[in-house]
């Protein structure tokens, strides 16, 4: 009986490890998603000069999730309440946030990003647009060094834990 419980801590604490990993791999991914997501509605904005609305169905379309559900709750919402589309942002965003593996770093440069959204004409909508880029650009490398750094030993030390836990207790 002590080595079923020995072999289950074990599996678990490696798991953990390895989730851990996959939330350091996807942070990039999803960065870079959100960087395509940006570029996508600028396009939709300025050259087919799309409504918010419809540019966000699109990006809902274009986009894999987690990423996608977030336009897509926001197109929703904003069909639904047109009025408030920094507050339909924001609860979106709040939302989506426990899906993604994402960090505060980025949620913030979200929010600033939704606060100008709709607010300015084109040129200016265009410059914030370029803003939230190189943010996330500086956040995607950060994100890489960390995953590159960090990855492999969140999968040991998860394994490693639960040997130490296991050989404690036997």
């Amino acid at each position: 009986m002590k080595w079923v419980g020995a072999i289950l801590l074990l599996c678990a604490t490696t798991w953990v490890g390895f989730e851990f990993s996959r939330k350091l791999t996807d942070r990039p991914k999803q960065i870079r998603q959100l960087k395509s997501a940006l570029q996508i509605l600028e396009a939709e904005i300025l050259y087919s000069q799309a409504p918010l609305v419809d540019a966000c169905e699109t990006l809902a379309l274009q986009l894999p999730n987690p990423i996608a559900l977030f336009f897509e709750a926001v197109s929703k919402d904003l069909r639904d309440n047109p009025a408030s589309l920094y507050e339909t942002w924001e609860s979106q965003l709040n939302k989506f946030w426990p899906l993604s593996s994402l960090k505060g770093n980025e949620k913030e440069i979200l929010r600033q990003f939704g606060r100008t959204l709709g607010q300015h004409d084109f040129e200016q909508q265009q410059k914030h647009i370029h803003l939230a880029l190189t943010h996330l650009e500086r956040e995607l490398q950060e994100a890489q060094d960390q995953q590159l750094k960090y990855s492999k030993m969140v999968k040991s030390l998860g394994f490693l834990t639960g040997l130490l836990v296991v050989l404690l207790l036997i």
